[in-house]
């Protein structure tokens, strides 16, 4: 069976760079990071984790490599690559997939449709032997973190984010929000959970301070008392689920 043809391009210029590995196809059951692990018989951190975002200012896409078992740090991204100010945008599916050439869940860090930014999280180097995807959901291939510096070019940097701060962030905004959650009444107007902590995840393109998506913020207003119970009761069970 021929390999998909984006893994083709991945296969060719490893093979221009001498790189010993080859792309391999798992199973398509395995569809996260913990089940490209498991596939693999590795830890979760050994799978180089592709995150791309839009530059405003050039609509550039910025891919961050990190390990499967971290998050990167949106801010830290920020002060590197948009000294204007600017700030980084969601990469939809259109976007990734016309500026590298690769559908999200199968980005490979390299053999790009146009030029991108690389950066690489020092987190891969706690290890010998990672596996990164290879222009295809199902397809990866194996190297070193010190072999993915090379074949980029992109820097390595600390783009992760500080677990024991996210950790006390999340847990006073829900604290924050279900103060808020406990005042709305079947009969009274409803408050809205805004608790001024706007922080867009462009990964799940929730706000982390109130947890409402894009869309819910900006028909909070002409929502409706029985739309907004209906959000309300969609950021509890998300608050819930965050905290499980």
């Amino acid at each position: 069976m021929s390999l998909p043809e984006g893994v083709q391009r991945v296969a060719a210029l490893l093979e221009s760079k001498g790189h010993p590995h080859t792309p391999v196809m798992l199973d398509d059951a395995a569809r996260t990071a913990q089940q490209a692990a498991d596939a693999l018989g590795i830890s979760v951190g050994q799978i180089a984790k592709s995150i791309v975002f839009r530059r405003r200012s050039d609509e550039v896409a910025v891919l961050v490599i990190t390990s499967g078992d971290q998050r990167v740090d949106e801010k830290k991204v920020e002060a590197l690559v948009c000294p204007d100010g600017k700030r980084l945008g969601r990469a939809d599916a259109e976007f990734v997939k016309s500026r590298t050439g690769f559908s999200i869940g199968g980005v490979s860090p390299l053999a790009h449709a146009t030029p991108t930014v690389v950066l690489i999280d020092r987190s891969l180097f706690r290890f010998d032997e990672i596996w990164a995807a290879a222009g295809h959901p199902h397809a990866v291939f194996r190297l070193s973190p010190q072999d993915l510096e090379r074949l980029t070019g992109g820097p390595v940097g600390d783009f992760a984010v500080d677990t024991d701060e996210e950790k006390l962030a999340l847990q006073r905004a829900i604290t924050l929000v279900t103060m808020r959650a406990d005042t709305v009444g079947a009969d009274s107007e409803v408050p809205s959970p805004c608790i001024s902590v706007c922080r867009m995840s462009t990964v799940t393109d929730m706000c982390m301070g109130c947890f409402r998506t894009r869309n819910e913020i900006a028909g909070w207003s002409s929502a409706g008392n029985d739309g907004k119970r209906a959000v309300w009761s969609l950021i509890r069970q998300r608050m819930a689920a965050l905290q499980s």
